[in-house]
């Protein structure tokens, strides 16, 4: 008898075991798992009829939304100081609550792709403030998500670029520091109805090999602000909120280093040639000094092509003017040099001209042998050797006067403006 029982509680125990098992495979097996999705999907259906999007999620309790804002950026430059503007291409991320999609009966997280959806539920009214052109990610399908949690949290994320407009003090270009933001701000809704806040870890994320041609990413600030609007400074339309993303970029100075100072260091260390040709090398000496003004000239024409026209003088200006000015002098120079070598010797009123007596060969000749009526001519020579002497002395100080002075302003210029 006791045998007979304990065999129907191991049959007893065995059905139960496998029980088990089969709900096991049934509940793992894909179609399950996707009945289930449907079923959450009809859940979300059967809310949405009842759905309105015009209203606020905390309308009824009469507190504003708050909205959690995030940032990753994917690609940040096209840096472009004559348009003071750059371009981003990020995710935005947008967080709330809602308690009119809260479903605990959902299985998990819905992620859905639907732009449709998107326009059937409440989402926050926000802009760009400083964005100048904007565009939407298509491909290949509309880059956005959103994220429905079983307690109403809603995620909305999507993929934009953007150009956005930066104010650049150019003053010490190309050894400056900028300072370009990220303005999103409620465009409807009023700091009573919607706020805006950054999320509380890493509110903006940079892309871990982001990389900028000209600039580096010192550090980035985050803060909140509030926009108040007006019409012609009478009717009153509300304060805003604002969020406000600062980075902090500072301009590499290499690629100019070998595009703009070593060429232009160059031409003016060439326009030096001239001090060691000969005087009488005009034609060398005139066409070695033009050749280098019109060369730094026009390199001083290609460098201002890609700046705006500030009404201010920028560090590249100084630099492209004393570089002219030393080509330009080094014309001059030879200009006077010339003067002073052709120059004919005059009498200066009111002094007599020095005078230096040369006998002719024939003269010479009668003298040696004893005629005492040899014949001298006054030549007036001195005059001319002073002048062209000056005129080398001249050509030997500049070897070393202009290289002196272009040093100098090297170590004054280098210092004000780096540091």
């Amino acid at each position: 008898m006791l045998h007979t029982q304990q065999k129907k509680g191991a049959r007893g125990l065995k059905v139960i075991v496998m029980c088990f098992a089969l709900t096991s495979l049934t509940t793992c097996s894909p179609g399950v798992a996707n009945s289930s999705k449907l079923h959450d999907l009809d859940m979300l259906d059967e809310v949405l009829k009842y759905y309105d999007r015009r209203a606020l999620p905390t309308g009824t309790e009469g507190v504003p939304t708050v909205v959690s804002c995030g940032i990753f950026i994917r690609s940040f430059g096209s840096i472009n100081p004559s348009t003071m503007d750059y371009e981003v291409d990020l995710y935005l991320r947008q967080t709330w609550y809602d308690h009119r999609l809260r479903q605990p009966n959902l299985v998990k997280p819905l992620d859905l792709n639907d732009p449709k959806l998107v326009q059937r539920i409440w989402k926050p009214e926000v802009f760009f403030a400083n964005a100048k052109h904007a565009e939407f990610q298509y491909v290949t399908v509309p880059n956005v998500l959103v994220r429905i949690d079983p307690s109403g949290k809603i995620l909305y994320m999507l993929r934009l670029k953007l150009r956005f407009s930066c104010m650049m003090d150019l003053y010490r270009y190309p050894m400056d520091s900028q300072v370009c933001t990220i303005e999103l701000e409620s465009f409807s809704k009023t700091t009573d109805e919607l706020h805006l806040k950054w999320t509380e870890n890493q509110p903006v994320m940079l892309y871990d090999n982001l990389k900028l041609p000209q600039f580096e990413i010192e550090r980035v600030n985050t803060s909140l602000c509030r926009e108040k609007f007006h019409i012609v400074n009478v009717f009153f339309l509300g304060e805003y909120s604002c969020l406000r993303a600062e980075f902090y970029l500072r301009r590499s100075v290499g690629y100019h280093l070998v595009q703009s100072y070593l060429p232009t260091i160059l031409i003016v260390v060439i326009s030096w040639v001239s001090f060691w040709l000969d005087v009488n090398a005009i034609p060398a000496r005139i066409t070695l000094g033009v050749t280098t003004l019109l060369t730094i000239s026009s390199k001083g024409a290609g460098i201002q092509s890609n700046l705006p026209p500030v009404s201010y003088v920028k560090a590249m200006d100084v630099w492209m003017g004393a570089c002219t000015t030393f080509v330009f002098a080094a014309l001059l120079e030879f200009t006077l040099v010339n003067y002073m070598w052709r120059k004919r010797p005059e009498t200066l009123p009111g002094r007599s001209m020095p005078i230096i007596t040369v006998k002719s060969s024939k003269a010479v000749m009668d003298s040696e042998k004893g005629d005492g009526s040899a014949v001298s001519s006054p030549v007036q020579t001195t005059a001319r050797f002073d002048t062209k002497l000056h005129a080398k002395r001249i050509d030997k100080m500049s070897r070393v006067v202009f290289p002196a002075l272009f040093l100098g302003f090297n170590i004054a210029y280098w210092l004000y403006f780096m540091y």
